[in-house]
């Protein structure tokens, strides 16, 4: 679900604040690794 959840999150369908609570942490560490915010977006250099 964390997968999804990443994917909603990048393709602009769900934000963050509509992850679960319990899988927040996991979805949050996943947008990371891919050098994302948790808006889905790149973070700054």
């Amino acid at each position: 679900m964390v997968t999804v959840y990443v994917t909603l999150i990048i393709k602009g369908y769900k934000t963050f604040a509509q992850v679960p609570v319990n899988l927040q942490p996991a979805v949050e560490a996943e947008l990371l690794a891919l050098g994302l915010d948790t808006d889905g977006k790149p973070l700054p250099e």
